[in-house]
């Protein structure tokens, strides 16, 4: 029994439909070639017959789309243009897809084929993050990530992928091209497409051909729709506790260090309070993964992926938290002890570092703008809030001032790069459409959530913490439940905050369909 291709292939073949051919029409490749996709918009009709093999030949649900048909139309009644475009993965020069993945799941072939190898994938989904063109997506059946391959399988016989025999109009090639001389030529007319990133982010090697004269005011047949990205629930947790551990140890270090001038020591039970926000956080962030029980091998990969870097540092300062606990049960000499929090310092603000190095990414705008740092950074206030409790608590109160002072501070910084965060949206001159549209999602969609993030910073952040010292001098009691209410205050504002900063991103992409909107 034919499956629906074939039906459809041999219908093509007896109604004279022109279409794609089985075998593949390019000379064998060479050294210093690879093999890339030509579009021709011309000719493409719009029935999405690529999108139909593709789903077939790859045994793909309906909502996983390796080839899409994006929309576009433009001009005026009476001259009126349509505009279509059929991508998959451009198998590009420089994949921002292999440079990320902290498994090495991604393999540029000798044929210049971007491959992902399931095996190794873990499902952390940062590769959809990475690729300005949407191309990778996350396969919920699979709970790992998935793209075009090419169909190398049928390459390897001589046949040409699924894709380009499916369609009627001939609009989709497997071509031959020299990576030196494409790198080299001017390919803004020959690599790019209305409403796709440029093809230099990653040296697409896609070819387009375009109709002349397009009109100016071409617009995306999607526009209209504006969806929240996802949550990362587990993310929003990881990323705030871990850096407010970081914050945390700083206060400690500080803390301890002042005890060389006389001053009363913190303690190993403050030490191991200061190390649990980071050692929840952590395995947290394997609840973001499709497959958690690989969350390790997402060290794999330190030489070019930020992922990798992150989830190491991170993993050796919780580590080495846990001796700094230790030298203080133990009782070790203050010195070799801030020798040892100096180490672990160091590496926990490159753990940070890195983390915000992860969002540090062409792709999603609204990430990658120094603010992402800054506020990645900023976070660290709560944790000077949480060690003057405990100071509190512990009866050190000569440090209650300092370190609330210190947290009251950072709190007042914060509150300046939320404001500039936003702000910026406005007066950013790259990708506006973007940034206008996590303006919108912010302003209509989450306007509550926002507003709260202001008030609470305001009331956690100073308020509260400047009646904290109101009372330092007068209760002890008084001054330890303001400053446990000023903590929980800001927690939540910071929770609020990167939940905003997840589901507010509109990353770059092609243009959707009408009524389906981008692949998500």
């Amino acid at each position: 029994m034919q499956t629906p291709l074939e039906s459809f292939i041999d219908h093509k073949a007896d109604t004279g439909m022109q279409c794609g051919s089985y075998s593949i029409d390019v000379p064998p490749l060479q050294e210093g070639e690879q093999y890339r996709f030509h579009f021709d918009a011309v000719k493409c009709v719009g029935c999405r017959c690529c999108e139909v093999a593709c789903n077939e030949q790859n045994n793909n649900p309906a909502d996983i789309k390796w080839r899409r048909v994006g929309e576009m139309e433009g001009g005026e009644f009476p001259v009126f243009t349509q505009l279509l475009n059929s991508m998959s993965c451009n198998h590009c020069i420089d994949p921002e897809c292999l440079k990320g993945c902290p498994t090495n799941s991604y393999i540029k072939l000798d044929n210049g084929i971007v491959f992902h190898d399931d095996d190794v994938c873990i499902g952390c989904q940062y590769c959809t993050w990475n690729c300005p063109y949407q191309v990778p997506v996350f396969h919920e059946e699979r709970h790992i990530v998935t793209k075009c391959h090419m169909c190398h399988e049928r390459l390897d016989e001589g046949q040409s992928p699924a894709c380009v025999q499916a369609c009627p109009a001939g609009a989709i090639e497997i071509e031959v091209v020299k990576v030196d001389e494409w790198l080299a030529r001017d390919i803004d007319k020959e690599a790019n497409m209305p409403f796709l990133p440029d093809a230099r982010i990653t040296n697409s090697t896609t070819r387009y051909t375009l109709p002349d004269n397009l009109p100016d005011t071409m617009k995306e047949m999607d526009e209209h729709i504006l969806k929240p990205a996802h949550k990362e629930i587990p993310l929003v947790f990881m990323t705030v506790l871990t850096q407010i551990s970081l914050g945390g140890f700083l206060a400690l270090f500080l803390g301890d260090f002042m005890s060389l001038f006389g001053f009363e020591s913190t303690n190993w039970v403050m030490a191991l309070l200061v190390m649990l926000p980071a050692a929840i956080g952590l395995p947290l962030s394997a609840l973001h993964l499709g497959r958690p029980f690989l969350a390790m091998t997402a060290m794999k990969n330190i030489k070019t992926s930020w992922l990798s870097r992150e989830a190491l540092a991170l993993g050796v300062f919780t580590a080495l938290m846990g001796g700094v606990t230790a030298a203080y049960f133990f009782e070790w000499p203050v010195f070799i002890r801030i020798v040892l929090e100096l180490i672990t310092l160091a590496t926990g603000v490159y753990g940070i570092y890195a983390q915000s190095m992860i969002y540090r990414i062409k792709a999603r705008p609204s990430w990658n703008r120094v603010t992402t740092k800054y506020k990645f950074f900023g976070v660290a206030y709560i944790g000077f809030f949480l060690v003057a409790l405990l100071s509190s608590l512990s009866s050190i109160h000569e440090a209650v001032v300092p370190l609330t002072t210190l947290g009251m501070l950072g709190a007042l910084a914060q509150l300046f790069f939320t404001y500039e965060d936003i702000r910026t949206l406005d007066t950013e001159k790259e990708n506006t459409y973007q940034l206008q549209r996590t303006k919108r999602l912010l302003n209509e969609n989450f306007k509550n959530i926002k507003e709260y993030r202001y008030l609470s910073l305001l009331l956690g952040g100073v308020f509260l913490p400047l009646l904290s010292l109101v009372f330092a001098s007068v209760s002890p009691t008084a001054t330890a439940v303001t400053l446990f209410l000023a903590l929980a205050v800001v927690f939540v504002s910071e929770l609020a905050d990167r939940f905003l900063f997840y589901t507010t991103v509109v990353p770059l992409g092609m243009a959707g369909g009408f009524f389906v909107g981008k692949q998500r």
